[in-house]
């Protein structure tokens, strides 16, 4: 995503190939470690606090990415996929660790008090200059969020999506969506949280909001009174990363570890079990 609102439950379609297709673009290429030394022993050195695996999230942890707030249960994609990455590299859930981290932080400069974050973080080039991305663990597009009745649920062509005022988070994905590929014919308005920007849409000041389809559905079924998730937007080969202090040799292991949950089918099964209900949005052009 690009920035957070409240977790979501909705969900861009996901097929096997898209996510290894995803996969294959979204690491940053930080530095390579051995095969041998992706053992729990070989990793030692590089984790964060020696023996543990310290996963970092933000708060509130919302669904379907986590549930009852509590990213430790197992429960929700995000937390289920952090779990099962931690499995791969030998660490039992006893061994895992959750930390705070805010979303707007994660992806600043300078050194992390955790290994990697998991908080729908969408890979861009421009984050990447900062930290470290592994490959895709989730493939997600944009969507459409409105009021019932508002005149964008039903006139939504291409050239009727440049008419309208909307709305986003500072450097959000959805932003950038906004104005590169709808081009709309006023300036959209930003806010510093998308709190805000929801706000905004549920007074009239702004036509509808741009955001990852999950996080529309979520909005829309329980956060936004009389919210609709219009349509979806195609593919651009957005994707969210796990996020390591930039240069963390780590990613390394972590990207072998999901390239095997993707080969075997666990991560497809995961979105099909928390998020395979919301993908049933149709897709328009902007």
């Amino acid at each position: 995503m690009i920035q957070r609102f409240v977790a979501t439950t909705a969900v861009a379609v996901v097929l096997t190939g898209a996510v290894a297709a995803c996969g294959a673009s979204s690491s940053t290429g930080a530095g390579k470690v051995a095969a041998a030394s992706c053992s729990k022993k070989g990793i030692q050195r590089l984790l964060y606090t020696k023996g543990m695996l310290t996963v970092a999230t933000d708060t509130p942890a919302y669904p379907p990415w986590f549930v009852n707030n509590t990213p430790s249960n197992g429960k929700g994609y995000e937390s289920a996929v952090a779990y099962a990455v931690a499995a791969k590299l030998g660490f039992p859930r006893s061994k895992v660790v959750w930390v705070h981290e805010p979303f707007n932080s994660v992806y600043a400069p300078g050194p992390k008090a955790f290994d990697f974050d998991i908080n729908e973080v969408s890979y861009t080039p421009q984050r990447a200059q900062a930290v470290t991305f592994s490959t895709s663990y989730y493939a997600v597009q944009q969507a459409i969020i409105a009021l019932k009745g508002s005149p964008i649920v039903t006139r939504h062509s291409p050239a009727q999506l440049k008419t309208y005022l909307y709305g986003d988070q500072i450097n959000t994905t959805g932003l950038a969506y906004i104005n590169q590929d709808i081009q709309p014919t006023q300036q959209p308005k930003v806010f510093n949280t998308l709190n805000l920007a929801v706000a905004a849409l549920e007074v009239h000041r702004v036509d509808a909001l741009i955001v990852d389809t999950p996080d529309a559905q979520y909005m829309a079924a329980s956060q936004i009174p009389h919210g609709i998730l219009v349509a979806q937007f195609p593919a651009v080969g957005e994707h969210y990363g796990l996020v390591f202090a930039k240069g963390n040799p780590l990613v390394t292991c972590v990207n072998k570890a999901l390239a095997t949950l993707r080969s075997d089918g666990t991560l497809l099964a995961l979105q099909k079990r928390y998020l395979d209900i919301y993908a049933r949005f149709p897709v328009i052009k902007p």
